[in-house]
């Protein structure tokens, strides 16, 4: 799929919104929350205009029943696509709008992704690092795969910091 980095949109916001009153008419009861996380949640980042959605829930194995439902409002079920735990669902085609990760209250990843997006909130200089680097594989790759492969060095040694400034904060 084609990369398509975007400005900042305070739009998502609302898109994020929109798909939330969506998503607790259809599982009610199963979520404990929600959570914007990913680039478009992150003011002033160029971004994928593909809004990342976290579903928390009471047990992960539940939302499985929900799969016809979510295909038949044109998400694509994809299961826990290579992380144990989560299940995952893309909106959009070919023109993703939203990904919708589920989590069971007690998955490790939720805390992981949070610090994540919260790091890059509080600073802003990591913010323009990120940005560069995004812009600079969406020239050098056409396809999502390649860009996102050639990220994960940069965002791991990033997630590393913004693990240890948690830590650090919360001494």
């Amino acid at each position: 799929m084609k990369i398509r980095l975007t400005e900042y949109d305070d739009k998502w916001i609302h898109k994020y919104e929109e798909e939330v009153n969506l998503l607790e008419l259809i599982f009610g009861e199963e979520i404990i929350t929600f959570e914007h996380f990913g680039s478009t949640s992150v003011p002033g980042m160029k971004a994928k205009p593909v809004i990342d959605m976290m579903c928390i829930v009471k047990d992960i194995n539940k939302i499985d029943s929900f799969n016809e439902k979510m295909n038949s409002l044109g998400y694509d079920v994809a299961g826990e696509w290579g992380l144990p735990g989560r299940r995952l669902f893309r909106k959009g085609g070919e023109n993703r709008s939203h990904h919708i990760h589920f989590y069971q209250f007690d998955n490790p990843q939720i805390h992981r992704h949070l610090i994540f997006r919260d790091y890059l909130r509080s600073h802003p200089d990591e913010v323009e690092l990120y940005t560069n680097l995004k812009v600079e594989l969406a020239e050098r790759f056409d396809d999502t795969s390649f860009y996102s492969q050639a990220k994960k060095p940069f965002v791991k040694e990033m997630e590393n910091r913004a693990l240890q400034w948690h830590s650090n904060k919360n001494q």
